[in-house]
């Protein structure tokens, strides 16, 4: 356990961001037994021009100019912070030097933004928690001298293009600086135990409560009411980066008696692909997180047909916890990532695979099997997830006496 202690943690979600985030909720453990400085990314140039009309923007621009308090108190223990400069735009930049020397700029202006809120709050000695900010993070440990600088991979961003074109090169450096790397899967895990010998996979937390209907007081949305069933479906962003349409298609086209359910955002290809001509494919469009958990009721089978590239081979699935919380039959795509939950998780490889696998989930489902999968899921709630996160700091290294 470490209480007691004072924590900046540095994200590349902001704090106002719409959609669910790991770094969110850690940051909410954190601040029940320590004081919790949340920065957000700061706003880049570019940003400030192209959006300065939009709400978030512009409440950015009135903190830029002392309209409004940089520091917010959003909750016991934990503020979050508006960093005041803007940075410059650069990951267009190809040549490397130039980019590290801008890029060096950039944290040195972030870094005096969080020492300006680090002294203001009191702060002192504190631990340093980077979400995945590899750029920015690449000079703050120098700059800030925290007393713990953890480094924590939820994501293969240095295969996603934007991170991929300098990140390849910067985030090995940031991996080898951390005093620890922690990662929600095993591949992360791997992949920073090539630059550090502390890199720990610590799993993942999910907010089990929210998807707790144990007193069946979750109500199915009427959208269902003319959706035949059996209901085989999805929640989450229907983006081709993550997702298999070929794999969807065949499902429907298999099994024309089958309703595939899908809720969430569209790409572009998604919104131009054939599923949307196909009878028993139902697009429910986007919808608040919070209802997340009667949609997810209304589905026989859960899915998550991820598409296996690089970026999704060692990614936690969170939506599979939320899935198991209501314990609904899961059928998903098998990867690296999956194979903690391969008790409780029908896995495929194929097309095929995923017909027959869901036809066995349909006949297999029983109240035990339900109770099965909500008591795995329970073990996954955000506490213990940071009680994890807390036992990696405090095992794999001796530079801090923890309370």
């Amino acid at each position: 356990m470490i209480k007691g202690k004072d924590i900046v943690i540095l994200s590349i979600q902001p704090w106002d961001i719409e959609i669910g985030s790991n770094c969110k909720n850690i940051a909410l453990e954190f601040a029940k037994e320590n004081r919790v400085l949340y920065v957000n990314p700061p706003m880049d140039r570019i940003t400030r021009l192209k959006q300065k009309n939009s709400k978030k923007i512009q409440k950015r621009i009135r903190i830029a100019k002392g309209e409004e308090a940089d520091i917010v108190n959003i909750g016991d223990n934990l503020w979050n912070l508006y960093p005041k400069d803007t940075i410059e735009s650069i990951n267009w930049i190809n040549s490397q030097s130039i980019f590290n020397a801008l890029n060096k700029r950039n944290s040195k202006i972030l870094s005096k933004n969080i020492a300006s809120a680090i002294e203001r709050l009191g702060f002192s000695d504190f631990l340093l928690f980077n979400d995945s900010s590899m750029f920015l993070g690449l000079h703050l440990k120098e700059l800030l001298e925290p007393q713990l600088y953890t480094y924590y991979i939820r994501d293969y961003l240095v295969k996603v293009p934007y991170w991929k074109k300098h990140g390849e090169l910067i985030e090995p450096k940031l991996i080898a600086k951390a005093d620890v790397v922690l990662n929600n899967s095993t591949l992360y895990a791997e992949y920073g135990s090539q630059f550090n010998k502390n890199s720990i996979m610590v799993g993942q937390g999910c907010d089990i409560e929210m998807f707790t209907d144990e007193e069946n007081q979750i109500i199915v949305p009427e959208e269902f009411n003319n959706i035949p069933s059996p209901v085989i479906g999805y929640v989450g962003s229907l983006t081709t980066l993550r997702l298999d349409i070929d794999l969807l298609v065949h499902i429907a086209k298999q099994k024309p008696e089958w309703s595939v359910v899908l809720v969430g955002p569209e790409d572009e290809k998604f919104k131009n692909c054939a599923l949307h001509q196909m009878p028993n494919v139902y697009f429910l469009g986007s919808k608040d997180s919070k209802e997340l958990p009667s949609y997810i009721k209304g589905f026989d089978i859960c899915t998550n047909p991820q598409i296996v590239n690089d970026i999704t081979i060692g990614n936690y699935p969170r939506k599979i916890d939320e899935y198991l919380a209501m314990g609904k039959p899961v059928v998903a795509t098998d990867t690296k990532a999956m194979e903690m939950f391969n008790q409780h998780v029908y896995l495929g490889k194929t097309k095929e695979d995923y017909v027959k696998l869901i036809e066995l989930a349909l006949a297999e489902h029983s109240n035990s099997k339900s109770n099965q999968r909500i008591a795995f899921a329970k073990s996954h709630t955000w506490e213990n997830n940071v009680k994890d996160i807390y036992n990696a700091i405090t095992t794999s290294t001796q530079k801090l006496l923890w309370n």
